[in-house]
């Protein structure tokens, strides 16, 4: 696949923090012409087909926005059909002219994202932080922290605004 000179990437894994991430990405990152790539961390193991094995190591390749949007390949790669979130990209691809494509790895949020940023490679990251208490933090480890830690690219964190 010919990329662009802007590759904008968007962790998601279609959690309302992610969505504010992916909405705040189109609405100050990507613009015409730009690559807006859809960077998916499923859980190890979660296989609807054989050929997904053979992925783990490079991940998916790349989904384009139509056929993503079709409900049964959503499935095969492990991907909740998320109708608000192809609305959102739907309506970008029109507006803009921008290419949407997703790409699914399995394995350890905080690495993938990591490998999908030297591998893709993307310009910059947008990622969504879930606002948990630093004792989760500490307890859990946050993505968002690990990838601004070592991430090669830029990054920018979309705080989660929390419903009060």
């Amino acid at each position: 696949m010919a990329l662009a000179d802007r590759r904008v990437g968007v962790a998601v894994d279609f959690s309302p923090c992610s969505k504010e991430a992916l909405k705040w990405a189109v609405d100050n990152v990507v613009r015409d012409g730009d690559h807006l790539i859809l960077v998916n961390v499923q859980k190890e193991g979660q296989y609807e087909g054989g050929e997904t094995q053979l992925w783990e190591a490079t991940g998916s390749p790349f989904i384009p926005l139509s056929e993503f949007s079709d409900a049964a390949i959503s499935k095969k790669y492990g991907i909740k059909h998320d109708p608000e979130t192809l609305d959102l990209l739907n309506t970008l691809a029109k507006q803009k002219e921008v290419v949407i494509v997703v790409k699914t790895y399995w394995g350890d949020p905080r690495e993938k994202i990591l490998e999908a940023i030297d591998n893709i490679p993307l310009s910059c990251l947008i990622i969504g932080n879930r606002g948990l208490s630093k004792l989760k933090r500490v307890i859990m480890g946050s993505v968002s922290n690990h990838v601004v830690s070592n991430a090669t690219c830029p990054v920018t964190v979309v705080k989660h605004a929390h419903e009060g």
